[in-house]
């Protein structure tokens, strides 16, 4: 006789099947989500696109999902993470934010975007930077594929920590 027949069958309630409103709130409890970045994880799992919408708005309504508050979370974070404006801007807009909103969340970034470059650039090649060309180039390429503008690259990739 094995273990499995000595065990007593499971008595254990049925897990329901959750609604659309309470699967959002489960995605937005774990982290903040665009409006559209949440209708498109629900609409994945084969929930209805009509309910999911109907949910999404009502948790916008009732203050649990926000696409301005969303949007400066991701510019703080990526800004944190040394990502630059470029890459940062083209983020947003891929999570559905207009114009307006992605400026407006752009420009409650407090911080300095050269600093950001430099800290990146002294945190991959050193305290006082890249020295040689070779090396500038490779931290010019760095700060390009992280979104900084051509000025930021210049004066990041020359910088002197006498400055």
């Amino acid at each position: 006789m094995n273990d499995f027949e000595d065990t007593p069958p499971k008595t254990g309630k049925r897990r329901r099947e959750q609604t659309p409103l309470q699967r959002a709130l489960g995605l937005l409890v774990r982290r903040e989500h665009s409006r559209k970045e949440l209708g498109r994880k629900l609409k994945s799992r084969g929930l209805d696109p009509d309910e999911v919408d109907t949910a999404i708005s009502r948790l916008a309504q009732d203050g649990w999902q926000d696409d301005e508050r969303f949007a400066e979370t991701l510019v703080r974070n990526r800004a944190n993470t040394g990502y630059g404006p470029l890459h940062i801007r083209a983020e947003l807009g891929t999570h559905g934010l207009d114009s307006s909103q992605i400026e407006a969340a752009m420009a409650t970034f407090e911080g300095d975007w050269l600093d950001n470059a430099r800290d990146l650039v002294c945190r991959r090649f050193g305290e006082n930077g890249p020295q040689e060309l070779a090396q500038r180039r490779k931290a010019a390429d760095l700060l390009a594929r992280r979104g900084f503008d051509g000025s930021c690259i210049r004066q990041a990739t020359r910088y002197d920590p006498e400055d």
